[in-house]
């Protein structure tokens, strides 16, 4: 596996590589990002790993300094899952001081995750859109446990024509259905208890809403659920799955989204409904 860590090393060795996939990363890596590296290496493709947490995507009283970093151990987990080359730059070759521009983003980025973080996905796509510019990959693998962040993406690189293909992987689960999250580290003992309470109560709405129950009163008694478990939902919403506008009933494709603050931890989830 080779390691880069400025742009000259990265361009000697992508041209050494070919048409690549890539798994872009902000490290304190999990299986959930294990199950990218290994969808992106049925493509056949060489696959690049970059990691960068991104300070463009944290608002100004979020957890960018605390968020987790542990190169060492992503460098191992990568080695062993095969990846043929990491990237690995800093902020000042991803935001170099004389830097004028950043994406604006609307559409899918509107709503949920745009109000909570009004910054958040201008950041995403900014930096996304530089990786891809730095790497230049056939495709690029995403999780769909940030739904709203892959239909931005999406939708980005549809509108500015870039020469990539998006391929969302499903989303890597505990035992007890809990989403991972790189975040979950921080999870107190009671906390985790408590967690698969958010997938609990969105399975069971979606049961509910493809049966025809009211979708208003089947969203309140969503919200009530994760309450019960010492959860505060930020909002628990039916939506068009890959326009994110909100809707009042059933209309395929749809999907129902997430985010809940429990403790210090904000978790996101998601599932399709039929």
């Amino acid at each position: 596996m080779k390691i880069a860590r400025t742009l000259t090393e990265l361009q000697a060795a992508t041209k050494t590589l070919g048409e690549t996939a890539f798994v872009p990363t902000m490290g304190a890596l999990h299986r959930g990002h294990l199950s990218l590296l290994e969808a992106a290496k049925t493509g056949g493709r060489p696959v690049v790993a970059s990691i960068f947490v991104n300070p463009a995507q944290f608002g100004p009283n979020e957890d960018y300094n605390r968020y987790p970093r542990d190169e060492a151990g992503d460098l191992a987990q990568l080695e062993a899952s095969g990846c043929d080359l990491v990237w690995l730059p800093d902020v000042p070759t991803m935001y170099p001081a004389h830097a004028a521009t950043t994406i604006h983003v609307a559409g899918p980025a509107t709503r949920w995750e745009g109000v909570a973080r009004p910054a958040h996905f201008a950041g995403v796509a900014t930096v996304v859109a530089k990786l891809f510019g730095q790497i230049r990959p056939a495709a690029a693998y995403f999780g769909e446990k940030d739904w709203q962040q892959v239909q931005v993406v999406s939708r980005m690189v549809e509108d500015l024509l870039l020469p990539v293909k998006i391929v969302p992987v499903p989303i890597a689960r505990d035992a007890d259905g809990l989403a991972l999250s790189s975040r979950n580290r921080f999870l107190l003992p009671p906390e985790r208890a408590a967690a698969p309470a958010l997938y609990a109560a969105l399975t069971k709405a979606a049961t509910q809403i493809v049966a025809g129950k009211d979708v208003a009163a089947t969203l309140h008694n969503a919200r009530h659920g994760m309450a019960a478990a010492g959860m505060v939902p930020d909002y628990v919403a039916l939506v068009h799955a890959h326009s994110l506008e909100p809707l009042a009933a059933l209309a395929p494709p749809a999907r129902l989204i997430a985010a809940a603050k429990l403790g210090h931890v904000r978790l996101l989830d998601n599932v399709p409904v039929a």
